[in-house]
């Protein structure tokens, strides 16, 4: 009757769990604090080679974005701009840290997906024109990965 219970295995009863190995990663110099409701947050480039690049902040700036301050998180260790006209703007390496609400960002998406979609129909138009009877083109959209050997279908 003792042959009926069920044996487990030694391992098994072992006290001590297998431990998961911890794997080491930099640390980014890129991490951000976390971005308020309704808003996502980038890095902006401020400044190219030591020299301003006035032309790229003033064009996010127009398009929606606004710097953040150090000061809106005062328990974290971001890095901060010291001097100058970002003095106090959360920044590293000559990019800033900036915020848009997140009704620009999907505007922006469907902006930019509607200006790809017209060029792409534009370029398909443009080629089904210069077709010749002769020798037709066939504007197939599809990926196909292959490693040698012949082709399956």
């Amino acid at each position: 009757m003792e042959n009926d219970k069920m044996k487990s295995s030694r391992a098994s009863q072992s006290r001590t769990k297998e431990v998961k190995k911890t794997t080491w990663t930099p640390p980014s110099s890129l991490d951000a604090p976390p971005a308020p409701d309704g808003y996502k947050h980038r890095w902006l480039r401020a400044e190219v080679l030591g020299f301003d690049d006035t032309k790229n902040m003033a064009g996010h700036l127009r398009s929606g974005f606004e710097l953040v301050r150090a000061e809106e998180y005062p328990n974290s260790e971001y890095p901060v701009i010291q001097e100058g006209k970002y003095k106090g703007m959360i920044g590293v390496g000559g990019l800033l840290l900036g915020r848009i609400p997140n009704e620009v960002v999907e505007a922006r998406k469907e902006y930019f997906a509607k200006l790809t979609q017209d060029k792409t129909d534009a370029i398909n138009s443009d080629l089904m024109k210069e077709q010749h009877p002769s020798m037709p083109i066939n504007s197939e959209r599809q990926t196909r990965v292959t490693f040698g050997g012949t082709k399956k279908s």
